[in-house]
């Protein structure tokens, strides 16, 4: 049986030249020397009867234009279809970017005071940018505007989701927050509110008001940017 870290052939991987073991190059050049097509190929472990972990890892990115924001988009489903991975490697690389997306997200949630639309949407747009359906996610803050928690409340379709009002200021109580920034994503990739996104917003704040909790922006993300509704004097 072959085993994962042999490539086409039979070979072991350490026994191919050093440009071809990223795993030996990761280790005496360090990860920084990598290519994103060498990093995902340690990911894989290995190709198939016709292409190296390499060569399918560049084949896997160059479906994407060699842009991990479309790799992240493409699903296990869709990773299958490439010879060579199954479910197990598909998975593998979903875990990757998602731990990749964790990091970005900690590391800017550690130092997080919003002061206005651009430092929440940095702050979100991890969670939002590679979905092909509806996310309703709401940013807890308190007093200084120090984020107290960022939560997922909803997940829909590719034209709508659903956000309940009584959730999330239930919620903003349970954790004494004092501001909450309402956020969703337009898989479409119109930055452009509709009069769901108007009427929902109008809600949010009234709710908000008799509760003494501000809503302080409504971000609709998409890949082209972000609108804010307090920006535009929507709110």
């Amino acid at each position: 049986m072959k085993h994962l870290n042999e490539y086409p052939g039979g070979s072991p991987i350490k026994l191919w030249a050093e440009d071809d073991r990223p795993r030996e190059k990761l280790l005496s050049k360090g990860k920084s020397a990598l290519s994103n097509s060498e990093l995902l190929a340690i990911i894989l472990g290995s190709g198939n009867r016709e292409e190296s972990a390499v060569d399918l890892a560049k084949r896997i990115l160059d479906s994407c234009d060699q842009n991990l924001v479309e790799l992240s988009k493409l699903g296990i489903e869709r990773l299958k279809k490439f010879k060579g991975i199954g479910t197990v490697k598909a998975i593998s690389i979903e875990a990757a970017l998602e731990l990749g997306r964790r990091r970005q997200q900690s590391e800017a949630k550690e130092k997080a005071v919003i002061n206005g639309s651009q430092s929440a949407y940095h702050l979100i747009k991890a969670n939002l940018q590679d979905l092909n359906h509806e996310e309703f996610w709401v940013m807890f803050l308190n007093r200084a505007n120090k984020i107290l928690s960022i939560e997922n409340i909803s997940k829909g379709g590719i034209t709508g989701t659903v956000a309940d009002s009584r959730i999330i200021f239930t919620r903003a109580m349970e954790l004494k927050s004092t501001g909450i920034i309402l956020v969703h994503n337009h898989p479409s990739g119109s930055l452009k509110p509709s009069s769901q996104d108007i009427d929902l917003t109008k809600k949010m704040k009234a709710a908000g008001q008799t509760l003494d909790i501000s809503v302080l922006d409504h971000l609709i993300v998409s890949d082209q940017g972000y609108y804010s509704f307090s920006d535009e004097g929507m709110l």
